[in-house]
């Protein structure tokens, strides 16, 4: 009997297709399965209220469902969007709104108002033009929606400004080189990502692009995934020095990919990473809190590595939502986000929402690449005077929700750059003022408890 029961083990060890023996440093505090069909769930995003609570944004078949989680004795749905049947639905958020794509003819861009959360949410405008209708991705930096894929041009990216009125959206600039199936936008420079290779249409390579004039965005360098490559996202590091990259497609096996992008004229692979003992499952998106990386890992379910050394990444803990196999099929995780609070939300495409909870990870109490300031302060733009972007520098000693507006000379708020809950830390966001005349002008960053206001001053 023990002889069986041996073999057995080793060959339960031994398979990469049997699921991982047990989960490993991370805990589930709920599972969420409410909308389930025959088109599954897709992505995942979190959003943080002023006040602090905190919601999860599913992506589900017939639309988009919001969960309170803030208590996570009583995590619930306070309400649900519907929208277009769709296999891939995405979202992202500024300020107290969400933007929600998805692949669906005719979809467009759903505007959503949070500011009656925890009650309900309201469909403020489904926002098209003329020869666009729907996104495959949307990325988000600063006031400025980037839209990836989908129907418009040759599914490169285009930009659209929130900074005068986040229901409004005004389109700006325009990237159509190559077909672009998500990027990773970090101080107006965009990490596109073209996932097909030269058999499928493309070059399988991220495009480095400068977004520092919103209306003509402009190839910097780029490079190709090699080996097998088919990036799908990516994710920077805080210090800018290494870019990770998801292989979705092409070749076996798909390899979360560790680039030196220190030298843009000679960008090194640093490193490849694939979860412990699993070689099958193929990894699908990644995204960078302080020294984590949470990856969504379809098959093998959430990963988290510790990168702190990013050409030596080290996995601590993980939690498998498709325990069935860790087969090579799109099937599992698909997306991931980590709130300030460490709580980590997974969209698992069969079975819905997961909220989930790792001692391992402990966000503001360690960053190697920035001290936590002691006092909130707003420096001096850069450059000043300024001709039409400029640089806002701002520090937070907490995790705390933040304004920066911008004012005439007579009071009027004119522009929203920066409105979310944020983490302590040295930040940084630049402001485009292309639509205004030249004059002086003011801008506030406030928190609960401080308020602070430079002058700036626009020469065209």
């Amino acid at each position: 009997m023990k002889k069986t029961l041996y073999i057995f083990l080793l060959i339960l060890l031994t398979c990469p297709l049997f699921a991982q023996l047990g989960n490993s440093n991370m805990r589930l505090l709920v599972n969420k399965n409410e909308h389930f069909s025959s088109t599954l769930y897709s992505a995942i995003w979190g959003y943080t209220a002023e006040n602090g609570r905190e919601y999860a944004i599913l992506g589900c078949p017939g639309g988009t469902a919001f969960y309170d989680i803030t208590d996570t004795t009583n995590i619930h749905e306070v309400d649900f969007l519907p929208g277009l049947t769709s296999s891939w639905r995405e979202m992202k958020t500024f300020g107290k709104f969400a933007y929600i794509v998805s692949e669906a003819t005719g979809s467009g861009l759903q505007i959503v108002n949070l500011k009656y959360l925890p009650d309900s949410v309201s469909l403020v405008a489904t926002y098209t033009f003329t020869g666009y209708n729907r996104t495959h991705t949307i990325s988000q930096s600063g006031p400025y929606l980037y839209m990836n894929g989908g129907n418009y041009g040759m599914g490169g990216i285009f930009v659209l400004d929130l900074t005068t009125n986040p229901v409004a959206p005004v389109k700006r600039g325009e990237w159509e080189t190559e077909y672009i199936h998500d990027c990773r936008v970090v101080n107006d420079t965009i990490f596109g990502c073209n996932i097909y290779d030269a058999g499928g249409g493309g070059t399988g390579s991220i495009y480095v692009i400068s977004a520092v004039n919103k209306d003509s965005l402009r190839t910097v360098a780029s490079w190709v995934n090699n080996p097998n490559p088919g990036p799908h996202n990516c994710a920077i590091t805080t210090d800018r020095k290494y870019a990770l990259v998801t292989d979705e497609i092409n070749g076996n096996p798909r390899l979360l990919k560790v680039w030196d992008i220190q030298n843009l004229s000679n960008v090194t692979l640093s490193a490849t990473w694939q979860p412990t003992g699993i070689t099958t499952s193929i990894v699908h998106n990644v995204e960078i809190y302080e020294h984590f990386a949470v990856v969504a890992h379809y098959t093998a379910g959430v990963r988290i590595l510790d990168i702190t050394t990013p050409s030596a990444p080290m996995e601590i803990a993980w939690y498998d939502t498709y325990p069935s196999n860790n087969g090579f099929t799109y099937d599992g995780c698909w997306g991931v986000y980590m709130f300030p609070s460490g709580k980590i939300v997974a969209s698992d495409r069969q079975t819905g929402l997961y909220v989930l909870k790792s001692s391992s990870v402990v966000l503001g109490n360690h960053n190697q690449n920035q001290n936590i300031p002691e006092e909130f302060s707003l420096n001096q733009n850069y450059p000043n005077p300024f001709n039409p972007v400029t640089r806002i520098e701002y520090s937070l000693p907490k995790n705390t929700y933040t304004t920066i507006k911008v004012y005439n000379a007579l009071g009027k708020e004119i522009a929203t750059v920066v409105d979310k809950f944020e983490t302590a830390g040295n930040h940084v966001v630049s402001y485009d003022a292309s639509n205004l005349p030249s004059g002086i002008y003011f801008y506030t960053m406030k928190t609960p408890g401080y308020s602070q206001t430079r002058k700036m001053a626009l020469v065209k």
